[in-house]
């Protein structure tokens, strides 16, 4: 068998194996159809005909916006729009939403919102100042912190919210008992208010 029949059978037998793993690769994504056996999201906690949260093009992941539980006035035309939140099977409850500005101008956050621990406050800004109350069972609960006492809600965003624009944002919490099915909300400069837990 001469040199140039084996190279030509090899090149044969490669172009065959891509081709079969094309077509594996296209049903297992579903085809062109896109009626194929992807990824169940329903696992993820997720609801058919419910957005997701999604990834845009700046990197920042955003909530699910197509539900809101309640909205809190703020100063200067700032909304905080609650839309989730949620107990999870570790303990913790989750509450996501966004920080809309609503006004004519930029709005720069106030430092209160890091709260008024020390240490917390060293790690940047934060929401750490927004508090849970459980009037029921008459507790109050505050954004979880790491080992390292960072707060276990959004860090690090811009101090400016320019016009038009909005903050999307998560705080974590101890989850209250079973039994409570709704919850104050505190955050400085806001209005109080109740929001339900799912």
């Amino acid at each position: 068998m001469s040199i140039r029949h084996v190279r030509t059978t090899r090149r044969v037998g490669a172009a065959a194996l891509l081709a079969a793993a094309l077509t594996f690769s296209l049903a297992a994504c579903g085809g062109e159809d896109g009626k194929g056996q992807g990824k169940d999201n329903s696992s993820s906690g997720s609801t058919p005909g419910k957005e997701q949260p999604t990834k845009s093009d700046d990197g920042k992941t955003y909530p699910d916006t197509s539900t809101v539980l309640a909205t809190f006035k703020g100063e200067k035309g700032l909304e905080m729009v609650i839309h989730e939140a949620k107990r999870d099977s570790g303990g913790f409850l989750t509450v996501t939403g966004e920080f809309k500005n609503t006004g004519g101008d930029g709005y720069t956050t106030p430092v209160q919102w890091n709260g008024l621990e020390q240490d917390v406050a060293l790690t940047g800004r934060s929401l750490a100042a927004m508090t849970l109350t459980d009037s029921k069972e008459k507790k109050r609960y505050y954004v979880l912190r790491d080992t390292d006492n960072r707060p276990l809600t959004t860090t690090k965003y811009a101090s400016l919210i320019e016009a038009g624009e909005a903050l999307p944002f998560f705080a974590q919490f101890p989850s209250p008992p079973n039994t409570t099915t709704e919850v104050g909300l505190t955050f400085p400069g806001f209005t109080t208010g109740t929001i339900e837990i799912s």
